[in-house]
């Protein structure tokens, strides 16, 4: 069986995300989209609260279950059972930061491979902390996050974007 890991932030959950998502779903025989806890970052949605979004997303893509780590991506594949990790790519420089990652992993678990989807050109200026900015400002992010996405950032701002 080809199980692979899609980690991310997801904070929040974007369509660039879900082209991956739906792509990588594809390719596999199970994709287990990962939430991490990065201790080093202060996400808008907690933990708990990304997992949720991601699985209200993701209930209708077969092959696909979400799940949630803290520490080494390798040691969680491994509870998993996993040997595949895909990234998105959605410009040169995140081909450079993704590629250190993935040798990194590599040298740490042989046994795990990378592989990267470049994302459609209709989503590559997304990114999770752009629309947090453009949501803020009071800009539409409709065509960029998934609608429960948006439902999610209404009530974490507590204001009626309709009002406003």
């Amino acid at each position: 069986m080809r199980r692979a890991v899609y980690p991310g932030s997801f904070d929040p959950l974007t369509n660039g995300h879900l082209d991956i998502i739906k792509r990588a779903a594809i390719i596999v025989d199970e994709l287990i989209v990962a939430v991490v806890c990065n201790p080093s970052k202060s996400p808008l949605f907690s933990l708990e609260e990304r997992r949720q979004i991601l699985c209200e997303c993701l209930k209708n893509v077969p092959g696909v279950r979400v799940g949630c780590f803290e520490g080494l991506l390798v040691d969680y594949m491994r509870a998993q059972q996993a040997n595949i990790i895909v990234k998105g790519l959605r410009a040169v420089s995140d081909f450079e930061v993704e590629f250190q990652m993935a040798l990194m992993n590599r040298a740490l678990a042989s046994e795990i491979d990378t592989i990267f989807l470049m994302t459609s050109a209709k989503h590559a200026f997304l990114s999770s902390s752009a629309v947090k900015e453009v949501f803020k400002l009071g800009g539409k992010v409709s065509d960029m996050v998934p609608q429960s996405v948006e439902r999610h950032l209404l009530d974490k701002f507590g204001y009626d974007k309709a009002n406003c």
